[in-house]
């Protein structure tokens, strides 16, 4: 078997069969998922009857159990709100033939409320993608885990489609999730506390560097958006650190003990 395309899903309805679609090419497709709650699995069970469970959260843990399912000489990762082009598929295929190289990293085309977003650090955002086995050793870190591997590396020209943040409202989900895991890293490496200026800097600092210094405005009104809301997302950093180190759940449940 030459290709396994891993797939970790989580209430994935809505872009699941275009990503699968796009995978007619591989050997076999294995899914892990996260006990979605929608149609994902049902979905899924169209294209592949390796679909296996996990009570996981942490990406690399699950990224890893993936790769002990896959029975191919080669693993593809792809996201579930991404998908392969033809001139994408060719360059794999090509690639593997070639056998040259262990890993091989992949630029993704970024759409953020439909627009194709090309500034604000958005492109060309190379995402480890594809790895020969016998060469893989796992994946590590809980935030933009990274893999380590044995052999050379090669960043591939086609680019992934990647349908992310597709409404407001799975760009605050993602958020709320990504903020509290970094702001529990924050707060069991570093003691320093919270303060004004300490989210005004932050969040200024994100915005100025997504919009000016990687160009987000010749993204237009988009490009405006994304720097505005990745200045948001570094407040809800900090504010979810700031409810850590002031114990403010403890401190709620105190009143309401609290006789009238």
């Amino acid at each position: 078997m030459q290709i396994s395309a891993l797939i970790l899903t989580f209430n994935e309805e809505e872009v699941i069969e275009d990503c699968l679609k796009s995978l007619a090419f591989v050997d076999e497709i294995v899914i892990l998922d996260q006990y979605s709650e929608d149609e994902t699995v049902k979905i899924a069970q169209k294209f592949t009857n390796h679909i296996f469970k996990t009570r996981y959260r942490e990406f690399d843990k699950n990224r890893n159990i993936l790769a002990r399912y896959a029975k191919g000489k080669w693993l593809l990762y792809l996201d579930s709100d991404e998908r392969l082009t033809p001139d994408g598929i060719y360059e794999i295929e090509k690639s593997i033939k070639e056998n040259k190289f262990s890993a091989f990293y992949m630029p993704r085309k970024n759409y953020v409320l439909g627009k194709l977003i090309k500034h604000g650090g958005w492109w060309p955002d190379y995402a480890p993608r594809l790895f020969k086995k016998k060469h893989f050793i796992e994946w590590s870190g809980q935030i933009h885990e990274s893999p380590k591997f044995k052999g050379q590396l090669c960043y591939l020209k086609e680019p992934i489609i990647h349908v992310t943040a597709r409404n407001l409202n799975l760009m605050l989900e993602k958020s709320i999730k990504w903020a509290k895991i970094e702001s529990s890293l924050f707060y069991k490496f570093q003691n320093s506390k919270v303060t004004i200026v300490k989210i005004a800097k932050a969040s200024l600092f994100e915005f100025i560097r997504r919009y000016f210094f990687k160009r987000g405005f010749q993204d237009g009104a988009i490009g405006l958006i994304e720097a505005i809301y990745q200045a948001l997302h570094q407040a809800m950093v900090f504010t979810y650190l700031y409810e850590k180190q002031n114990k403010t759940l403890e401190k709620f449940e105190e009143t309401k003990r609290k006789p009238e």
